[in-house]
C-alpha cells in the first residue's frame, strides 16, 4: 500500500518532536500511516514509540512540527476532538460496571440514549465474540475477555483510527497468539485503521502491514515486516528484530569488495558435517561451539568464528544432535545471504 498522497493518509508527522526538558522523546519523525493499515511501531523502552501514540491521542502535543489525521491538523486539539480512540495495556476498565456498562460507557458521555448505546454495545460485544458477557463485572472474567472488553469499548466509538497500546503485553504466550490473529481478522473485517505499539518484534511481525522500527526517538526503517526482517538498513534494525548477525565491513570488504556492515540471519547458515565440503559458491567459516540452546523446533547455536568474531546459527531440532559446546565446526552460507547494511 502507497500512503504517500495525502488524501491517502491517515496519520502523517512532518518534523515531529517532543521534549521535555534536555531529553528528546521524539526527533524529527516523518511518517504516514495509509487509511485502512494495520501499522506497527517497534522498539525497545524509551525509543519513543508510545510518545508517538500518545501525540496522535492527543494526551500529549508535539514541542515541534506538523500532525494530520485524515487530513486535518491537530496539534492543540484535545484528544476528544479526534477521530481516534485507545486501547490500553491494563485495559482501564471500571470494575464496579458490568461488560455491557464498560462498553457502552462512552456513548453514555456522549449523550446517545439508553437503548440506542445498548444495542450498539451488545453489536460491538458480538463482534468481539462475548455475547452472553454482557452482566458480568470485569473481575469475573479472563485476561483475554477484558482485552476484548476494552477493545469493544473503543470500537463502540466508531473511531478512524484505532490506537492500541500494548494491549497483549499482559496475557500469557498461548493466549497472546491467539489474539494476535483475531486482532488482524478483526482489523480486516473492519477496515478501520490500526497503530500498534509494542516492543515485541513477533507481534508486529505477524499482524501489522508495515512496520516503523523505533531508536531513540527517531525512525529507523519502515517497511513490510518482510522487508524490515529480510532487508534491514542499520545495525540496530538488524539486531533488534530477529536478533540478526551482524558481519564487520572489514570482513565483508574481503568477501565483497563493499566497506559496508553486513546482515546475516541465523537460519542462513548450515553447519557442515566432518569432512563435508560448503556447497559450490558459498562462503565457509571455521570456529568453535559456546553454547548450545534448546527452543523447541531449533537449537540457537552460538559459536566464536575465527574470521567473523561471535556467530549465532539455527539449527532444525529435526536434523538430529547439535555439536556440544567447545567443538569445532565449520560453517557455511550463500553468498546472497547477506545483506549489506548502511554504511556507518
Amino acid at each position: 500500500m502507497d500512503p504517500s498522497p495525502a488524501a491517502a493518509s491517515a496519520v502523517r508527522f512532518r518534523g515531529v518532536s517532543r521534549a521535555f526538558g534536555a531529553v528528546k522523546a521524539v526527533d524529527g519523525v516523518d511518517l504516514d500511516v495509509a487509511a485502512g493499515e494495520f501499522f506497527a511501531m517497534l522498539g525497545p523502552s524509551g525509543s519513543g514509540k508510545t510518545t508517538c501514540l500518545r501525540l496522535i491521542a492527543g494526551f500529549d502535543q508535539p514541542t515541534a512540527g506538523h500532525i494530520e489525521i485524515f487530513g486535518e491538523a491537530v496539534e492543540g486539539a484535545p484528544a476528544y476532538r479526534r477521530p481516534v480512540n485507545t486501547v490500553f495495556q491494563d485495559y482501564a476498565l471500571f470494575p464496579h460496571m458490568s461488560v455491557l456498562d464498560n462498553v457502552c460507557y462512552g456513548l453514555m458521555i456522549r449523550g446517545v440514549g439508553k437503548a440506542e448505546r445498548r444495542k450498539t454495545g451488545a453489536e460491538a460485544l458480538k463482534l468481539v465474540k462475548l455475547v452472553g458477557m454482557e452482566g458480568r463485572k470485569p473481575g469475573e472474567l479472563s485476561g483475554g475477555q477484558r482485552q476484548r472488553v476494552a477493545l469493544a469499548r473503543a470500537l463502540v466509538m466508531r473511531p478512524k483510527v484505532l490506537l492500541l497500546d500494548e494491549p497483549l503485553g499482559a496475557l500469557d504466550l498461548k493466549l497472546r497468539e491467539a489474539m494476535q490473529g483475531e486482532l488482524k481478522s478483526l482489523q480486516h473485517a473492519l477496515g478501520v485503521t490500526f497503530v500498534f505499539v509494542t516492543h515485541d518484534q513477533g507481534e508486529a511481525l505477524s499482524m501489522a502491514d508495515r512496520v516503523a522500527v523505533f531508536n531513540h526517538g527517531r525512525i529507523e526503517q519502515v517497511g513490510t515486516p518482510k522487508d524490515i526482517y529480510e532487508r534491514p538498513r542499520t545495525r540496530f534494525v538488524a539486531d533488534f528484530v530477529g536478533g540478526s548477525n551482524v558481519i564487520e565491513p572489514a570482513l565483508v570488504r574481503r568477501w565483497t569488495g563493499l566497506d559496508r556492515p553486513a546482515s546475516l540471519r541465523p537460519e542462513k547458515i548450515v553447519l557442515l558435517a566432518d569432512g563435508a565440503a560448503a556447497p559450490e559458491g558459498a562462503l565457509g567459516i571455521e570456529g568453535r561451539v559456546d553454547e548450545v540452546l534448546f527452543h523447541g523446533a531449533v537449537y540457537r547455536v552460538e559459536l566464536t568464528a575465527s574470521e567473523a568474531g561471535r556467530l549465532v546459527v539455527s539449527v532444525p531440532a529435526s536434523t538430529g544432535e547439535p555439536p556440544s559446546e567447545g567443538a569445532p565446526v565449520r560453517a557455511a552460507f550463500a553468498r546472497d545471504a547477506l545483506h549489506l547494511m548502511e554504511a556507518e
